[in-house]
């Protein structure tokens, strides 16, 4: 009897799955680059230079004409947002940071997908 619950015990412990780390993906900073593709409720991370009240905007390329402005309090050092893209009928935007006095702190060009 002690034979089979010892064969029973290593078997047991012979077919769990080894623990492997989960790798973590890189964050890219949107401002970082000069283009970027995004999809309808994706994560940007960006930095920002002190705490305070700061604008993103989503402005057409085209047009010109500004799709979208969310107005919101940052920390000093990494920020993330989720940016919803869903309504919006233009392929092509510049998304803008700007400080609370509307001084542009950041732009770059955004291809929705």
């Amino acid at each position: 009897m002690k034979r089979i619950l010892y064969m029973f015990l290593v078997l047991l412990l012979g077919c769990t799955k080894p623990e492997l780390p989960t790798p973590t993906p890189s964050v890219e900073k949107i401002f970082s680059v000069s283009e970027s593709s995004v999809t309808d409720g994706q994560s940007i991370h960006f930095d920002l230079p002190s705490a305070g009240t700061y604008i993103l905007t989503l402005v057409d390329v085209e047009s010109g004409q500004v799709v979208s402005r969310e107005k919101f309090i940052g920390v000093a050092g990494e920020n993330n947002k989720k940016i919803y893209t869903k309504s919006i009928v233009s392929k092509y935007l510049y998304l803008i940071l700007a400080s609370a006095d509307n001084a542009q702190i950041s732009k770059t060009k955004l291809t929705l997908n």
